[in-house]
């Protein structure tokens, strides 16, 4: 289950239900002498596995985009601080039916007539409705939180969530004073699709794409899932154009468009005026985007949760493009913090990252071995048994876990961060 706000809570949820399938798949390949060797449970051939976003079962059905989209602009800041220090001191939330109640009865009629074998939550929302509709039904599927983001927001349903796989030590370490048992945490990684966990040839990817062999590839991901968040972005490049022959000796720009062809044309316009076509690829949406990232040298991008770990995953290094709040601050503190990326808020601060890498090869290789303390390419698969164990495992149902509470607020420990 995810919620359509933005596309990395999506992204995340296919991933794991790709997981699924695929061990399911693997497993019936091999046959059950070589599943009693694995360390994946029995996985059901006839497993079902189905991706929900919970926005469809609202009272009231909005767009989580077009509402994301609130949150982009002036209001920014009033985001920032709303997630910054709203639950993430003291006062925590432990889950309730109060969800369920107010917004997602046809949620819990869903589950009442089609009893999961477990639930697996990439967002928040997700998370506290698949615990209202446990406790309102009285079953004792297992409830599974996916952050995803390097940082754990307050609202996520803390005492009433089976496991919870994060990122990174430091996540853990967050949830820890929060009253999560060290047995209902893991560190997996954020999960990214199948296709981040192979291997590409850069020479072929690159020959495929009509890209040079003989220059470093940055490739800027201006993709417009989200119109409003990369207005700042999207400006940015376009002030970057006219200076990119001065970097033409070394480096290949390739612009990733997705599925806006205005914009798409506008950028081709623009180089073929700038006289810079030779050294600028303008792409479309991209088929095989792991592919593309694995040929690149560097990536400039948002500092989103999805997009940063699937770089990660893809060993590219990264130049965090925009001002960031909320998630994406903390998203910003863990790579930089680590030497695994740099950020830039403008487009001179941009230019002259460029310039440093284009002098300092080394540099970018150092972003690469720095990047390494954060890959897991196999989040997804691992995410995937963690839960088949949870749903295979007894349930004791007099376990506080399932008891029902309607609000549960409650007092944490110190925190191990101060945002």
């Amino acid at each position: 289950m995810h919620a359509s706000v933005g596309s990395g809570h999506r992204s995340a949820a296919n991933a794991i239900a790709q997981a699924f399938e695929l061990m399911r798949d693997e497993q019936a390949a091999e046959g059950a002498a070589s599943t009693q060797q694995s360390d994946v449970p029995h996985i059901p051939e006839n497993l079902e596995v189905k991706v929900l976003d919970i926005l469809d079962f609202g009272r009231i059905v909005f767009d989580g985009d077009k509402t994301a989209s609130m949150f982009t602009g002036p209001t920014r800041p009033v985001y920032d601080l709303t997630w910054r220090y709203t639950f993430t001191g003291r006062l925590l939330w432990g889950g309730g039916t109060v969800w369920a109640h107010i917004m997602y009865p046809k949620f819990v009629e869903y589950v009442r007539n089609r009893p999961p074998a477990a639930i697996v939550c990439t967002h928040i929302t997700a998370a506290n409705v698949a615990v209202s509709a446990r406790m309102l039904t009285g079953q004792h599927y297992p409830i599974v939180c996916v952050p995803t983001d390097y940082e754990t927001e307050g609202l996520w349903p803390h005492l009433s969530s089976d496991l919870f796989c994060v990122a990174t030590e430091s996540m853990a370490e967050t949830l820890r004073p929060r009253k999560v048992s060290e047995k209902r945490i893991r560190i997996t990684g954020i999960p990214t699709r199948d296709d981040f966990r192979r291997t590409y040839d850069r020479a072929e990817t690159r020959q495929r794409l009509d890209l040079p062999q003989d220059k470093r590839i940055v490739l800027a991901l201006a993709g417009a899932y989200l119109p409003r968040p990369y207005v700042h972005f999207r400006n940015a490049l376009d002030n970057l154009l006219p200076f990119l022959h001065t970097l033409g000796h070394s480096l290949h720009f390739v612009f990733v468009a997705g599925n806006d062809r205005e914009y798409a044309e506008h950028l081709r316009t623009q180089c073929a005026e700038l006289g810079i076509s030779d050294n600028v690829t303008v792409l479309e949406y991209v088929e095989g985007m792991a592919a593309l990232m694995a040929a690149s040298d560097l990536v400039i991008c948002k500092s989103g949760g999805l997009t940063v770990t699937e770089c990660l995953c893809a060993q590219v290094p990264m130049i965090l493009l925009g001002k960031a709040y909320g998630q994406e601050k903390a998203n910003v503190r863990m790579l930089t913090s680590l030497g695994a990326a740099m950020h830039v808020t403008t487009w001179r601060e941009l230019l002259d990252a460029l310039r440093h890498v284009a002098n300092n090869p080394d540099s970018v290789r150092a972003m690469l071995v720095n990047g390494s303390f954060l890959r897991r390419p196999n989040a997804a698969r691992d995410i995937a048994a963690a839960t088949l164990s949870l749903a295979d495992a007894p349930k004791d149902e007099s376990d506080p876990l399932y008891k029902k509470h309607f609000l549960h607020f409650y007092w944490g420990k110190k925190p191990a961060h101060v945002r």
